[in-house]
């Protein structure tokens, strides 16, 4: 099985290690994977502030990008960037009856990291190994846009030595929203302090997410409010040994 990997703005930018982890699991599981260097953003943030022509022009680019990926998958390590290739591009191309059948071609083809594995490949454990107590939290595009919810969890649990509690406000949005904690930054920040709170409430050391953007968000807070508790993306945590 061929997958092109979509590795993400802050994962390229911020986070390679997260998709350096995500190569490392689908690896271990028999996948080829490829990366185009060409690729670039999913287009998001333009598309969630109302730049939908700017949008447009960056799904085009990966539309005629994976259109021509010699692989029978794309798969992202991020809720948020496959939701916007799943769902978002077919609205974007809506009347553009070209554009709008590769989206679509596209939608059967992407996959985030975590469901890839579940649903695709029919696999839970991955053979990982991760000793601390660990809390998911939901990101809110992987969870509402793209309905992933039990698949994440699944494989926490099989992790050997893990122990996966559960957040009292684990579908509450993290406040980070992409532009959302730019242009309302104080609420933001309190949604954020929120999530860190309840996760201490259960003595969690690791907030786990499938989105760098989350991550990365209260990843801030914990160091400004020099919290005990750490963050990592899933695919690092399936990544270990």
């Amino acid at each position: 099985m061929r997958v092109a990997l979509f590795v993400t703005c802050l994962a390229d930018q911020f986070y390679p290690g997260v998709s350096e982890a995500t190569v490392k699991v689908l690896r271990r599981l028999g996948v080829e994977v490829s990366f185009d260097p060409a690729q670039t953003c999913c287009g998001q943030p333009a598309f969630n502030t109302g730049y939908r022509e700017e949008a447009r022009l960056v799904a085009a680019r990966n539309l005629d990008l994976f259109a021509n990926a010699d692989a029978d998958y794309i798969v992202s390590p991020s809720g948020s960037c496959t939701s916007m290739m799943r769902v978002f591009y077919r609205e974007l191309f809506e009347h553009d009856p070209l554009r709008s059948a590769q989206a679509q071609a596209m939608a059967g083809r992407v996959f985030e990291f975590s469901e890839f594995v579940v649903k695709v490949l029919k696999v839970d454990d991955v053979g990982a190994r991760f000793a601390h107590r660990v809390a998911y939290h939901d990101s809110c595009h992987l969870l509402r846009e793209l309905g992933v919810a039990e698949e994440p969890r699944r494989l926490l649990r099989a992790v050997r030595d893990a122990e996966l509690v559960e957040l009292d406000d684990n579908r509450l949005c993290c406040g980070f929203g992409g532009t959302f904690a730019v242009k309302f930054p104080e609420v933001s920040a309190a949604m954020g302090a929120d999530k860190i709170k309840a996760a201490a409430a259960i003595g969690a050391e690791y907030l786990v997410a499938g989105d760098s953007g989350c991550l990365m968000h209260l990843a801030g807070l914990i160091h400004r409010q020099g919290a005990k508790i750490k963050t990592i993306h899933l695919a690092e945590v399936l990544a270990s040994h």
